[in-house]
């Protein structure tokens, strides 16, 4: 009879683990080869909502990601407070999923506090052309933050890449992103890598609650995209590029409706950024 609570305590433990573990996993396809690119596809973004059922929001969703933030749409904001980070290093894994590059931290490492509220960062991907778009102009990459709250709330920090100098994060996976580039499911392990590494650029970012960029296109997903557009080489870009394997030669979403959505744009009042 003793040992009953020990016991229930320890199934508990594990049942509230494999929840987590689910959730974290199920916030996007693991099956990239389901869905694709193409613009006339029959498995292109025009038709994800069509393929699953759990996928419906993908094209009936009203708070759907990636959008345009053009000038007329935002709200100039000092309230929301800055990003603050905690990042730190921890075991990661690159991963060729064959739409993206993902580099998946396998332990703890770190969390960013947004309204009060702790996300852990779990994995970060890139997008080659960005999806999000300001004031129409689309940039040469977009990279992928992916955070979830200990409730299962996902929130994505989006930093977007024009060619110019190499990306000092970027250039540290140069070999691995090689290694890779032709092998759909290839996974590499790469030590221990710092997240700290990523530049983030500027203080000011815009806010807005959307969704993720592919199925099941989970809506209800913080949005926080980095203003100051980063550079990097030529090379990153390219790499990035030839991961994904479809005819579309792209993993950008095309653009969603904003559907009078709020747009803030995040502007420290003591100091002035580009």
């Amino acid at each position: 009879m003793e040992k009953l609570p020990t016991q229930f305590l320890v199934c508990s433990f594990f049942i509230l683990f494999a929840l987590h573990s689910f959730s974290v996993r199920s916030q996007e396809a693991e099956d990239e080869s389901e869905f694709d690119y193409g613009a006339n596809s029959t498995k292109g973004p025009a038709r994800w909502g069509e393929i699953h059922a759990e996928w419906g929001a993908c094209s009936n969703g009203t708070m759907q990601s990636p959008i345009d933030m053009s000038n007329e749409r935002v709200n100039i904001v000092s309230h929301l407070g800055r990003l603050k980070k905690s990042y730190k290093p921890s075991n990661a894994t690159l991963r060729n999923r064959g739409h993206d590059m993902m580099l998946r931290w396998e332990d703890e490492a770190g969390a960013i506090e947004i309204m009060g509220t702790e996300y852990v960062l779990h994995q970060c991907h890139w997008h080659s052309p960005s999806e999000h778009t300001i004031n129409g102009r689309r940039y040469d990459l977009e990279l992928h933050m992916v955070h979830e709250s200990a409730d299962g709330k996902v929130a994505v920090i989006g930093i977007m890449y024009k060619i110019g100098r190499q990306d000092s994060f970027l250039s540290l996976l140069m070999d691995h992103l090689e290694a890779i580039t032709d092998i759909t499911d290839g996974e590499r392990a790469l030590g221990v890598i710092d997240p700290r590494h990523i530049k983030f650029g500027s203080r000011k970012y815009y806010r807005y609650i959307g969704s993720l960029t592919i199925p099941p296109c989970t809506e209800n997903v913080v949005w926080s995209i980095v203003r100051k557009v980063c550079e990097d080489c030529n090379q990153g870009a390219r790499f990035l590029r030839v991961a994904v394997h479809d005819e579309s030669d792209s993993n950008a979403r095309p653009l969603q409706s904003i559907n009078k959505r709020s747009i803030q744009l995040f502007r420290p009042d003591d100091k002035v950024e580009n």
